[in-house]
C-alpha cells in the first residue's frame, strides 16, 4: 500500500544561474522533493541533484512563450501536492524579486496546503557581483534601483524615469528586447558617457558582458542576442568593472579616427 504523503509546496529561489549558487537550505529543500515544478533558467546540472524518480514540469516563460499561463501553474501546484505530497517550486534568482511568488501562495494557501518560502540568490545583485561591478560604492553611488523596463502594458515604468534622474546605480531585468529604447529614455536624463554594461547568460560558464557608455553602446546592440534574457546596469559603478578602461581607450582611439 503506497504512503499517503502530507501536501506542502515549498517556494525555492534557484539563484542567478549557476548550479552552485543555490542555498545550502535551497538544496536540501529541492532533494526532500516529491515533484518539481521549474522556471526557465534552471540548469540540467541543478535539476541533476534532485532524486531523479520523481516527477519534473517545465512552467517556463520564455519571450512571450509560455508553457502554462499563471493560473494554469497555480492550480499544477494544488493539484500534484494532492497526488504527490512535497511540491517544490523552482524558481530563478530568488521568488519575491519579480517572481509572482505571492500569487502563488495566496491560491495554494486558500486551498489550506501550508507553504513554505527558501529566499534565494537574486540575479539583480549576484550577476553584476561575478563581473566586479557593485552596486554601491562611497563617493560614488549610496543606493540602487532594481526594476523592470515596462509595465505589464508594455509601457516604460515611471521607475525607469525616476532612477534615471537620481545618481543611484540602475539595474533593469528584463529589459534586453528594448535596450535601445532604454538608452534612449535615460539618455534624457544622464550623461552620455555613462557607463552600461549588459550581461547575458550571467554566472553561466558562457556568460557575456558587454562595458560601453550611454553614447557609443549603440556601436554594440548587434553582438546582443535579444532572445536570451539578461541584466542591464547603468551607472558610475561599472568604471569598476576589470575592462572598463580598456575599453574606454579604444573608445577613445575609435573616435579620432
Amino acid at each position: 500500500m503506497s504512503e499517503v504523503k502530507t501536501p506542502k509546496v515549498s517556494l525555492v529561489g534557484a539563484g542567478p544561474g549557476s548550479e552552485d549558487l543555490i542555498t545550502v537550505r535551497g538544496l536540501k529543500t529541492l532533494q526532500n522533493a516529491d515533484i518539481i515544478l521549474y522556471d526557465a533558467l534552471i540548469s540540467d546540472e541543478l535539476l541533476s541533484q534532485a532524486n531523479s524518480n520523481i516527477p519534473r514540469i517545465y512552467v517556463g516563460k520564455r519571450c512571450n512563450q509560455h508553457s502554462f499561463t499563471q493560473d494554469d501553474i497555480n492550480l499544477l501546484l494544488v493539484q500534484n501536492a494532492y497526488k504527490y505530497g512535497h511540491v517544490v517550486r523552482l524558481k530563478g534568482g530568488d521568488p519575491f524579486v519579480f517572481g509572482r511568488a505571492h500569487e502563488e501562495i495566496e491560491y495554494v494557501e486558500s486551498f489550506g496546503i501550508p507553504v513554505s518560502i527558501v529566499p534565494g540568490v537574486s540575479s539583480a545583485l549576484a550577476v553584476p557581483s561575478s563581473q566586479g561591478i557593485p552596486m554601491t560604492k562611497r563617493g560614488v553611488s549610496s543606493s540602487f534601483w532594481v526594476m523592470t523596463a515596462t509595465k505589464h502594458n508594455g509601457s516604460f515604468s515611471e521607475d525607469l524615469k525616476f532612477a534615471a534622474q537620481s545618481s543611484a546605480t540602475m539595474v533593469l531585468l528584463m529589459g534586453i528586447r528594448k535596450i535601445a529604447e532604454i538608452i534612449n529614455e535615460v539618455s534624457k536624463y544622464r550623461s552620455s558617457i555613462t557607463p552600461i554594461a549588459i550581461i547575458q547568460n550571467g554566472t553561466m560558464k558562457n556568460e557575456s558582458c558587454i562595458i560601453s557608455t550611454l553614447n557609443t553602446i549603440q556601436n554594440s546592440l548587434s553582438e546582443i542576442d535579444i532572445s536570451q534574457p539578461g541584466i542591464i546596469v547603468i551607472g558610475e559603478v561599472i568604471t569598476d568593472h576589470p575592462s572598463f578602461y580598456e575599453e574606454e581607450i579604444q573608445r577613445v582611439i575609435h573616435s579620432y579616427l
